[in-house]
């Protein structure tokens, strides 16, 4: 991503496989924040403060000395309630500190898509900023399993009132298209989704190194209501579940 292409915008940072879904889900999970620094060494300085757990992973497997990895299956309420996680990846943190220049940076996934949505919508009305949505990727390269999680929270923000031909750009455009072709391929949407994430480049690289349970949560369309959002000052991410409520009012005036 070229220097200064998130400046003043709306960052959402977008890494399906796996650290959007795993932050989304120790969120949700009632941990208390989520700090993401880029390398392992910082994360170990912050070890020893109280209430502390280091989570994440280097080449897709958990980090030696660290409490948690990057499944998001391993972040249970029974985990990181009441906790605060360290976090450090490959390449989704990396993407959240490349941000540093927008207004505001969420994270995004399929599992909390339309909450991501509808508070990127009312952030946008309220501000008149624009919405960039960054696509960690792998080792530098974009990934199908991103676009499709771009393209799954575009659709979202259509059916809550974005126009898709005046708001969107062309390639915003497609990844909507990739996702609805995936979404009405027949059968449950989300067992489609895993199925296509197995293919990508991402679900390659988990399943060889046997963790392939952890496509099907990354696919989980909307399981999740809390948007992860970075508290500038302090630089830590945590919870904003306000878009539960926008979505219910978003969803009275579409059927109005």
């Amino acid at each position: 991503m070229p220097e200064g292409a998130c400046a003043g915008g709306i960052a959402i940072v977008i890494d399906v496989l796996r650290a959007s879904t795993t932050i989304v889900t120790a969120l949700a999970h009632r941990a208390t924040r989520v700090r993401p620094v880029r390398t392992v060494g910082e994360a170990r300085a912050l070890a020893g403060q109280a209430n502390v757990l280091l989570g994440g992973e280097r080449g897709g497997q958990p980090i030696e000395g660290f409490d948690l990895g990057n499944s998001p299956l391993e972040y249970t309420q029974e985990r990181v309630a009441g906790r605060d996680v360290v976090f450090t990846t490959t390449n989704g943190t990396a993407a959240l500190h490349a941000c540093g220049d927008a207004a505001d940076v969420l994270v995004g996934g399929v599992v909390n898509r339309s909450a991501v949505a509808a508070l990127v919508l009312r952030l946008a009305n309220a501000e008149h900023r624009d919405i960039h949505l960054v696509c960690a990727g792998t080792d530098g390269g974009v990934t199908e399993e991103d676009l499709l999680g771009a393209g799954a929270i575009l659709a979202a923000a259509i059916r809550l009132g974005a126009d898709e031909q005046r708001d969107l750009d062309a390639p915003a455009r497609a990844a909507v298209a990739d996702f609805r072709a995936v979404e009405q391929s027949g059968g449950d949407p989300a067992t489609a989704l895993a199925c296509v994430f197995a293919t990508s480049v991402g679900g390659r690289n988990l399943i060889t190194i046997g963790m392939e349970h952890d496509l099907a949560p990354a696919a989980a369309i909307d399981a999740l209501p809390v948007v992860p959002r970075l508290d500038r000052a302090t630089g830590w991410l945590v919870g904003d579940r306000s878009a539960e409520g926008l979505l219910h009012s978003g969803r009275q005036r579409k059927e109005r």
